[in-house]
Order: structure tokens, then sequence, then C-alpha cells
């Protein structure tokens, strides 16, 4: 990245330090830079420093009125990286560090590295109910960037709280589409969310996987993977399409969904920002869906 202008009114957002043991965050950001299962060639592992980097391109401001300065209002802090966390050894130092920083934190958000991440990281968090932003249903058999929906709910995750959003045509396979319908997971295609208005959709969306039933006080954990956006709009994402949703409408859907407050810890994955474009659209993107957590976030506490 070029040198920037400094400007002590015109503050950068990121830069933000490791959290302090025993201190209580707002939020705080950790990266998993997995890359090893992928079931597409990926740098992904070279995206959370990216994403860190492109973080400095923006204020944590929020026009408002009245403007906000998001690092004034929020306690953020940067955990870092995991160490290697592809595999059974490091996805166990995932799910480990998430559930210690979830435990310290009102949310967790992971920086990825490819989709794998979402299996330890919605473990590690203890979530009950999954929201996915993606055009993919992640069901596959095996182990790869293309099963974690399928290994959450083998592993205890009720299909019946995961919601999928984005799901597009031409991007999947009938035998996946059945497989969703069978386990009862809530589907809502590509098509489905252009009809429906952000509010109704996201409503939609945190009752089911926040859970109806008694007990079922478990938080949510959201996937965002770039890849549900045009491909226009994310060259950096090897399995994005022509034909995705726009960057506006998935920041919109990212904010929105932050401001339950069951939405314990978020993911943002499937960048490679070895493979983006000269101007860096997809990393900046990827950046700017951290902060329209942070601003949901914001705008959960503003309620409370």
């Amino acid at each position: 990245m070029s040198a920037l202008s400094h400007d002590p009114l015109w503050p950068r957002a990121g830069g933000w330090s490791a959290p302090a043991e025993g201190d209580r965050t707002d939020a705080v950001v950790l990266g998993a830079p997995a890359h090893r299962t992928s079931l597409s060639p990926t740098g992904a592992d070279a995206t959370p420093a990216a994403v860190r980097e492109a973080l400095r391109r923006y204020s944590p401001t929020l026009i408002g009125p009245p403007p906000v300065d998001l690092s004034e209002v929020l306690r953020v802090a940067d955990a870092g990286d995991v160490a290697d966390p592809d595999g059974p050894d490091g996805e166990e130092r995932l799910r480990a560090r998430v559930g210690a920083l979830t435990a310290a934190s009102d949310l967790v958000v992971v920086l990825g590295g490819d989709n794998s991440v979402t299996y330890a990281s919605a473990q590690g968090a203890g979530a009950g109910g999954l929201i996915t932003l993606d055009a993919h249903f992640d069901l596959r058999d095996g182990v790869s960037n293309g099963s974690p929906v399928r290994r959450l709910v083998d592993g205890g995750l009720d299909p019946r709280r995961v919601v999928q959003l984005g799901v597009a045509d031409f991007a999947n396979s009938a035998a996946y589409a059945r497989r969703a319908a069978d386990l009862g997971i809530r589907v809502i295609t590509l098509d489905e969310l252009r009809r429906r208005p952000v509010d109704d959709v996201v409503a939609e969306a945190v009752e089911i996987a926040g859970g109806a039933a008694p007990g079922a006080a478990a938080g949510i954990h959201l996937d965002v993977d770039v890849d549900i956006c045009d491909r226009a709009v994310a060259p950096g994402c090897p399995a994005s399409v022509p034909g995705g949703l726009q960057a506006w409408e998935l920041r919109a859907l990212v904010r929105a969904l932050a401001t339950d407050p069951r939405v314990r810890s978020a993911d943002i994955v499937e960048v490679d920002a070895t493979a983006d474009a000269p101007d860096g659209r997809t990393v900046r993107l990827a950046a700017l869906c951290v902060l329209e957590l942070l601003a949901g976030l914001h705008a959960r506490k503003g309620s409370r």
C-alpha cells in the first residue's frame, strides 16, 4: 500500500491494539489464514494481513447525523492471527482462541482465510445458530472450504437453526440442494433475496437462527462469504460469479444482521488477496465488512 497522508482530524480505522488480559472488549478481530483444503487454488492465507492494511484507508466514522467515531464509542482489539489454522490441530487452536475471545467480547470477527474457518469459529463461539451470506450451500462431503455447514451439522448444530442467504443458480448441484431441504435448512436464494426488503430478510433470518424454542439461547454465527458478490465487485474470490450481489447490498446485509445481539461471532472469508484486481477492490470490500459489523454492534448498543 502506498504511503497514506496524515491528518490529525481524519483518523483511520484499524491499527487496534491487542486485547489486554482480563479486560473486556466490545469487538475483537482475529486472523485465521486457512487455505490448505480449498477446492480452488487460493492465496487466502495472505488475506488477513491485507484486510488489516486496507482498513487504514477508511475512517471509523459514521456520518449520522450526528457523526460518530466508532473508535471512540467501541473498545475494539486485534488478537493477531492463529498460526496454521488448517487441519485438526489448527482447527483446535482456532476453536480455543475464538472461545476465549468470545468469553471476553460482545463480537468476535474472524478474518479468513477460506470458508473452512467457519467450522471451528462457530464451534469456538458456542453458536447455536448459523446465518450464511454465500452463493454456495457448503454441504459437501469431506473436509474443505466447501464443507463447513455440513461439518457443523454433523457436529451437532441444529440444521433448523441454519439460514443460508444468497444461494445462487448455476453455482450448486441438485444433490446439495436436496440435502439442504432434507436437513430442514432455510434457504433464501439470491433471487428471493433480491425481491425482498433487507429488513424483512434479516428479521426472518435472526428469528430462525436465534431459536424460538426454550433453551435456545446460544448465539448466532454469521458467515460472510464475499463470493456472494458479483465477480466485477469481487474478482479476488475464486468462486464469485457474474450476477451476484453488489457491494452496497452485501454491506447493508452485514450491518443489519450485526445489529441483533444474538450475533456473537462472524467470519469474513473466501477472499484471495493475491488474486485481487490491481485496485484491491475485493480486499477493500472485506475491510468495509469489518466496519459494517462494528456499525451494527454500535447500533445494537445504542438501542439498549
